[in-house]
């Protein structure tokens, strides 16, 4: 079984706000903030001071427009949301009548959490940014750009960003752009590079950016069904952040492939060819892996380094995780790539000791070997358990959340590793979506670590997170079935309030109270 295990001392908890005072570039010039008749979101009177930025934005939005590159564009803040039940995977076993071990130790997962009827993909995307912006302390009128990845479509023409904007209602604000982006579990990565890319274009008006990724992941009864979960994440992204995605390190593979895919679109569940997924997920993940290498070189042959780019070039690395078993292979696999392009690899002693028979493979003719997959994984659990494991605690307890699957791994990592930690550290992320598209990039950590910094906030937003999974309420198998079941018979009824209870809900989140006639969808929020 893969357990998450901490990389740092503990933290303290609480979340501070992004305290917000910005000034639009150009002829808009009026600051927008507290005390300019602004609505802003309702926070709670008391608790800890506002969480800093690294700057205000008013120190960088005169940027924009004048060709002025905005430095350090990145991760400002991160939340996270899941849903408020789970079943356990070892109940699972016994109820589905499989042998013990096949979801724990076989796919390395624990828990997986799920949503009844009322809850669908606008819910848990509404709960999730209203969650970031009020406990952030933002105003709505401080954000220009909001995306969606997401794979969960409930409707094939209204985006889930033209629900979210009910949100801005109040403040007025309708200059927003983005829209959703779609393809399984990368659609989350794509925003987040089109985040980037707005904050560093000519188009950038001094707001920051909101990335959402958000899915529902449910299988029919068989043996994909343990591998589901569900939940959503937001992240700030802005300028002068303390988790900066790093330019020009980006390696990209796409290619047609039918391994995962959903072509009835009257039903959530999607058609699986498992081994072909694993094995396109694999390849996606050489080819990646081999184009941030080259690029990485690259930039260091120009500084006048030559050596090669390695994983001991990244302090952690995250991966979009289907299941845990799979994270713990990928580390192995990345092994066998750093083995196989060494000049000269001592076999002897050390890391690659007793790894000569492998020496002449061509990673094409890998895949399907038990034999390599069982000598990389044994000879790279060490660097699995310091670079990645840290990573899978939301993994392991919710499951596979799609496309949010890999920045849950960030909160897992960011939610137990001290800002000394992680300070001036490169975390690599490998994100991939089924038929397919995927991505390796990196993340460059601030150097600040003091307390109260950027980092060290950031971190402490996020350090209840195991606390808020053993928060959840634990649901019998036979239950679960059941409320399967029903979603099942009920997700696509029009004129029909949906099964589930407020007592099932965290508070504060949002929830499907009604869809009428039309097929319109009315949603209510449980009192914080």
């Amino acid at each position: 079984m893969v357990s998450a295990q901490p990389c740092g001392g503990t933290k303290p908890g609480g979340f501070g706000g992004l305290a917000v005072s910005w000034r639009l570039a150009g002829e808009w010039g009026g600051s927008v903030g507290a005390g300019s008749g602004v609505q802003a979101s309702e926070v709670p009177s008391t608790g800890p001071p506002p969480l800093p930025l690294p700057r205000s934005l008013s120190s960088t939005a005169a940027a924009a427009g004048t060709g002025t590159w905005p430095k350090d564009v990145g991760i400002l803040a991160l939340e996270v949301y899941f849903p408020a039940q789970y079943v356990e995977q070892s109940e699972l076993e016994r109820y589905d009548g499989v042998e013990a071990g096949k979801y724990t130790r076989g796919l390395g997962q624990q828990q997986m959490g799920f949503c009844a009827a009322h809850e669908d993909i606008n819910s848990l995307c509404l709960t999730v940014v209203q969650r970031l912006v009020e406990r952030g302390r933002l105003s709505w009128d401080a954000i220009g750009r909001l995306e969606v990845g997401t794979e969960t479509v409930i409707d094939k023409s209204k985006a889930v960003k033209t629900v979210l904007m009910e949100l801005f209602r109040e403040s007025g604000n309708t200059d927003v752009e983005g829209i959703d982006t779609t393809n399984a579990c990368y659609g989350g990565t794509a925003s987040l590079f089109n985040a980037a890319s707005w904050v560093e274009s000519s188009a950038w008006d001094g707001r920051y950016a909101v990335v959402v990724c958000g899915d529902i992941a449910v299988y029919a009864t068989g043996n994909a069904r343990p591998t589901g979960g569900a939940g959503a994440i937001a992240m700030l992204v802005g300028p002068n952040a303390p988790l900066v995605l790093e330019r020009g390190l980006r390696g990209t593979h796409m290619e047609h492939a039918y391994d995962f895919y959903k072509p009835d679109l009257s039903s959530e569940y999607p058609v699986v060819d498992g081994p072909l997924s694993i094995q396109c997920y694999l390849r996606a993940l050489d080819r990646c892996y081999a184009v941030y290498r080259r690029k990485a070189e690259s930039q260091w042959q120009q500084a006048g380094i030559k050596r090669p780019f390695t994983l001991d070039d990244f302090k952690f690395i995250i991966f979009h995780t289907p299941f845990c078993k799979l994270v713990q292979k990928s580390v192995g696999r990345l092994l066998l790539n750093d083995f196989l392009a060494a000049p000269s690899p001592d076999t002897a002693a050390g890391l690659y000791k007793g790894l000569q028979p492998f020496r002449g493979l061509k990673l094409e003719d890998t895949y399907t070997s038990k034999e390599v997959e069982k000598a990389f994984q044994t000879a790279s659990q060490e660097i699995f358990n310091q670079k990645t494991k840290p990573s899978l605690l939301l993994s392991s307890r919710n499951g596979n959340m799609y496309t949010p699957s890999m920045y849950g791994c960030l909160a897992s990592l960011l939610a137990q590793c001290s800002a000394q930690d992680l300070a001036g550290s490169r975390i690599g992320a490998f994100s991939y979506g089924s038929g397919l598209a995927a991505s390796m990039f990196s993340l460059r950590v601030s150097q600040d670590a003091a307390p109260g910094s950027p980092l060290d906030q950031l971190l402490s937003s996020l350090a209840d997170l195991p606390a808020r999974l053993d928060s959840r309420k634990r649901v019998a198998p036979q239950d679960f079935a059941d409320i399967m079941k029903r979603r099942e018979e009920t997700h696509h009824l029009a004129n029909h309030t949906p099964h589930g209870s407020q007592a099932d809900l965290f508070p504060g989140t949002w929830y499907l109270e009604r869809v009428d006639d039309k097929y319109r969808r009315q949603y209510a929020r449980k009192p914080v």
